[in-house]
């Protein structure tokens, strides 16, 4: 029987900053609140360390790298709830500097995670948010860096405003074939696969909130958000705010009251808008 209930979702939520925004939502959300991870063990292990906090989330598997996984995710939250009103997209990947892995495979890699298999998990359970839902792509503010990396010619791309998903992804993908090429600081873009691959988010965010504005469903927000430097397996540890700091606006805009009008298809840190 489907249940009525509210539901949200966070990805690659077993440990670090997304483990945090769970925690942080069974504390101050009105429904259910569920736990993913590609590993089913690890995710009832992080599962079973809430419970022990009193906080009673639920745990589905969940890999964005495999269309089937999201697929059946999918399947799950249609069949018990009848829809989506929370997603936080917060899985990613990240090479440490001193990674000895070859530029060209950082650039695929990261950007296959961060940007096609958000975007993609995003096109799969956009059709179940329900109207006064919050989706918060979890980003960083070192896109701010990797845009200002790149030509004048390829920032005005991903700045235009008349820019499309399609057109975004073609932009995203010249990047990965640049640096395969070893030609992407010659073609203009940045140097860091990580910062490349949230500049897509970032602007996958942005067109992502304009065309949810031509959606029938009311009141669907959608924003990115920059955590922080967190104290995290992804920062070796190296950050100046715990996981808990580090979910705080995640959080803030995952619980947005209803028909808020800003923040909205921005991009946010520590509870303000950044100028992207």
């Amino acid at each position: 029987m489907t249940s009525t209930k509210r539901v949200a979702v966070v990805t690659g939520s077993n440990k670090g900053i997304g483990f945090a925004v769970v925690r942080g939502l069974c504390k101050s959300y009105d429904g259910d609140v569920c736990l993913t991870a590609r590993d089913e063990g690890r995710g009832q292990a992080a599962v079973a360390d809430l419970n022990k906090e009193g906080l009673r989330p639920k745990f589905h598997q969940l890999d964005i790298n495999d269309q089937s996984s999201v697929e059946r995710l999918k399947s799950f939250l249609q069949t018990t709830y009848g829809g989506l009103d929370v997603l936080v997209n917060n899985a990613g990947i990240a090479y440490r500097n001193a990674d000895p892995a070859p530029f060209a495979e950082q650039a695929e890699f990261t950007c296959k995670t961060n940007f096609w298999a958000t975007l993609e998990s995003s096109r799969i359970l956009f059709p179940l948010l329900r109207p006064h839902a919050r989706v918060v792509n979890v980003s960083s503010v070192l896109a701010h860096r990797a845009i200002s990396q790149c030509s004048p010619a390829v920032q005005g791309r991903f700045r235009d405003p008349a820019l499309t998903m399609d057109g975004l992804e073609k932009i995203m993908q010249e990047f990965v074939d640049a640096a395969k090429a070893g030609k992407h600081r010659e073609q203009g873009f940045p140097s860091s696969a990580y910062g490349a691959s949230k500049i897509g988010k970032n602007i996958m965010t942005i067109i992502q909130d304009r065309d949810m504005r031509n959606d029938p469903r009311e009141d669907i927000v959608i924003n990115a958000c920059c955590p922080g430097h967190v104290q995290t397996d992804m920062s070796r540890q190296t950050g100046s705010k715990n996981i808990d700091e580090g979910a705080d606006s995640i959080v803030y805009l995952a619980l947005l009251a209803r028909n808020t009008t800003t923040p909205k298809g921005n991009f946010v840190a520590d509870r303000t808008i950044l100028q992207w």
